[in-house]
């Protein structure tokens, strides 16, 4: 069905309006961790192992060219798919309403009066048309960079459009879930632009991507600095923090080589981290490798690669997402080493640790009211733990290991 006019869709809206206000997912495992795809048609072996491997949010490119080929005129049986395939796995789509349309825009940007509005009501009718549940609205990818916005300075620009499309989007869902800006890194100059003129009004959350090639427990200080200048512009209203996207390619970096191994540990690494920052979405790119050439980066970040094996990545995401499932995030608990990382998650029936340090490794001993006799490697292999008096030793290493007991109460010596 093709719908040539909004007041059409607003009809539609109103006939199939959904329950849900909000659609951020609940801050616990698996629910808030998600992964990045590029492709519209669904094999269902695919998202079935996709789910498997516990991700509950999955990122899209929701592309308004491809959309709206003719002035007016909106293709949305493609995202209709792959939306139904998710819902069928109860997975939130976390569709990134992008890029910019020859029918309205001559660069890659959107600069025009006419280009806010066309643009606007192409996100209004992917809302009716895709909104019909859980999703989260995420406005531009990456217009920090010129080769996504190649209009350049770009923050007064990208927040006019901002505020168009949340404007006309939350007169047909004011409780529709919009976040922005999905810039690359965490620059906090350039946030701070889109703050000051106003973007944090328009939107729920500020999504960012914190590629690095150092460790990923490194991003918390800038996740602290963000929350700081989140605050300062909006003191009356607190506004989450989502990572939406980061992951690490199975590739050289300078001197330094990222192998399989390396990329499994970062992927759990990163998901915990983003717990202690309280980052509500955590999101890893990619889903699968984009391509079969070991020496180009970009093809090099999937948790699978091209053919659907697992990678090492896969499986230090299925087991954390298993070892934790249905648990909140409680605390980091204080060792002699500031290396150290002991996470205490929890739920009404079962508490959880991930321990692992950044430093050299070594052993610890807690006292533990639980009798735990084995621990869950990084890759969801039993390893046996021992006691000394009644003491647990537990080693740590670069790779995060799980306990589960039904109840815990951790102590360290």
């Amino acid at each position: 069905m093709r719908m040539r006019h909004l007041a059409f869709a607003l009809v539609l809206l109103t006939s199939t309006a959904h329950a849900s206000l909000r659609s951020l997912p609940h801050f616990r495992v698996p629910d808030c961790l998600g992964v990045n795809i590029h492709f519209v048609d669904p094999d269902p072996d695919e998202m079935d192992m996709m789910q498997q491997a516990g991700f509950g949010v999955v990122r899209m490119d929701l592309k308004w060219e491809v959309v709206e080929k003719e002035k007016g005129v909106y293709d949305f049986s493609g995202y209709r798919k792959l939306t139904n395939a998710m819902r069928k796995r109860n997975q939130i789509p976390l569709y990134i309403l992008d890029y910019s349309n020859p029918l309205y825009e001559e660069s890659r940007a959107v600069t025009t009066p006419e280009g806010r509005k066309a643009f606007a009501r192409f996100a209004v009718e992917a809302l009716v048309r895709l909104g019909q549940g859980p999703v989260i609205w995420e406005i531009w990818n990456e217009p920090n960079l010129e080769l996504f916005w190649d209009v350049q300075p770009s923050a007064e620009d990208y927040v006019m459009l901002v505020e168009t499309t949340s404007k006309l989007m939350r007169r047909i869902d004011p409780h529709c879930t919009i976040v922005a800006p999905a810039i690359s890194q965490i620059k906090i100059d350039y946030l701070t632009q889109c703050f000051e003129l106003g973007m944090l009004q328009w939107i729920d959350a500020v999504s960012v991507h914190p590629y690095r090639t150092s460790e990923p427990e490194t991003v918390m200080e800038e996740y602290s600095a963000l929350r700081k200048v989140i605050d300062k512009y909006s003191p009356d209203r607190f506004v989450p923090i989502l990572s939406g996207e980061w992951g690490y390619s199975v590739h050289a970096y300078g001197d330094t080589y990222i192998d399989e191994m390396t990329q499994a540990r970062y992927l759990a690494r990163q998901f915990l981290s983003n717990f202690i920052s309280g980052v509500r979405v955590s999101i890893w790119y990619d889903w699968r490798n984009d391509g079969d050439d070991p020496e180009e980066r970009e093809h090099n970040f999937g948790t699978v690669d091209q053919n659907m094996e697992p990678k090492l990545a896969y499986w230090a995401a299925k087991t954390l997402t298993e070892q934790l499932r249905g648990m909140t995030y409680i605390t980091r608990l204080k060792t002699s080493e500031k290396e150290d990382y002991l996470l205490l998650f929890s739920n009404s029936e079962r508490e959880a640790l991930a321990a692992w340090t950044t430093g050299r490794p070594h052993v610890i001993q807690l006292n533990l009211d639980a009798s735990i006799d084995e621990a869950t490697t990084l890759l969801g292999e039993r390893m046996p733990l021992y006691r000394v008096g009644d003491k647990l030793e537990i080693k740590l290493t670069p790779e995060p290991v799980y306990l589960q007991a039904e109840r815990i109460n951790p102590s360290l010596d």
